[in-house]
């Protein structure tokens, strides 16, 4: 039986986690180079819905997209 974790150390251990894989993701470009590829990511899913036809999770994939795209603006003005 796996429990969850409830000490600080365990909570530290995971956000150090998360960082590091963070820094990889952004080792592999700027945020704003990720930002205009999820621009461009996202536009080619906008013009392609004409021949895909209506999606019941585009407005969940705006979401993502939107969070996303803060996310690297965050991180954009973390570094300057």
């Amino acid at each position: 039986m796996q429990t969850q974790p409830n000490s600080d150390e365990s909570l530290d251990s995971r956000h150090l986690s998360y960082g590091r894989e963070v820094a990889e993701l952004l080792s592999q470009s700027s945020p704003a180079s990720w930002m205009n590829d999820l621009w461009d990511i996202y536009s080619g899913y906008m013009a392609a819905q004409t021949e895909l036809g209506h999606s019941r999770r585009a407005n969940d994939i705006f979401t993502s997209f939107k969070e996303l795209l803060f996310f690297f603006q965050r991180v954009g003005e973390m570094k300057k």
